[in-house]
């Protein structure tokens, strides 16, 4: 089996080349890379491996940048500190999404995984399996933001949040008493983070939260209104593309 990794602390990197060979005698390392550009070009440029082993945070920037740069014809088992990219991870079907420190049995049943769906003989079935064990993991969405505050920190709970919205390339969390708190987050990155059974991705400058509105109407060429409870809110408008998925949440 030959395996690529990603990461971009060797120690690391090392733990996991010792826990692989010590579970499959037939692992190769192909390569251990610690960046984004270096990943893109080796991938790039030579035959992809059987399976990837993939650090989220890597030295200049995040995993998933490799993936519209990349046509991946592999598996990836995301190995990382973090756990609130568990769903965008998910999104591109992830094999298995392994916290650090990693534990052996768990790399051993991911790999497992990936044998049981290689001797599949029918691709379909193999995928749906993925799919559903995919599902199967519980998403860990966030709950609280600490952040800094005069000399110290504070705690900001998800559900004191009206709407965020992104002005400048910054990213802002409106609270239910019009406060407004500026975060180090992407509104990408908030997407993954959040349940989104509470918040909906409005258009690229706004997601709401479920509780904040106050009334959707109509508006010309099929798109929607909405608007919040938050004076400071305004109008946000839901494209006519985004409309029937913004109704289909409202009515769960």
């Amino acid at each position: 089996m030959n395996i690529l990794i990603i990461e971009d602390e060797k120690p690391n990197a090392n733990r996991l080349i010792k826990l692989l060979a010590e579970i499959r005698e037939d692992a190769v390392i192909t390569g251990v890379l610690a960046s984004v550009e270096e990943s893109v070009n080796y991938l790039t440029q030579n035959p992809h491996p059987d399976l990837i082993m993939m650090d989220i945070r890597l030295g200049d920037g995040l995993c998933f940048e490799i993936f519209p740069k990349v046509e991946l014809h592999c598996p990836v088992i995301f190995t990382t500190a973090y756990d609130e990219y568990a769903l965008r991870a998910f999104k591109i079907y992830s094999l298995a999404y392994l916290l650090k420190p990693i534990e052996k049995n768990e790399l051993k049943d991911a790999l497992g995984l990936y044998d049981h769906i290689l001797q599949e003989s029918n691709p379909n079935k193999a995928l749906d399996q993925l799919v559903d064990y995919i599902k199967s993991k519980s998403v860990i969405y966030r709950s609280r933001f600490l952040l800094p505050y005069k000399d110290g920190y504070k705690t900001i709970l998800v559900s004191s949040i009206d709407y965020i919205y992104s002005e400048h390339k910054i990213t802002h969390l409106v609270l239910d008493d019009n406060t407004d708190i500026i975060v180090p987050f992407t509104m990408d990155e908030l997407e993954d983070q959040l349940d989104p059974v509470c918040f909906f991705r409005a258009n690229r400058q706004h997601m709401i939260f479920v509780n904040s509105i106050l009334s959707i109407h109509n508006y010309f060429n099929g798109k929607l209104k909405v608007i919040l409870k938050s004076k400071s809110s305004g109008e946000i408008i839901i494209s006519k593309e985004k409309s029937g998925q913004f109704k289909a949440w409202l009515d769960r």
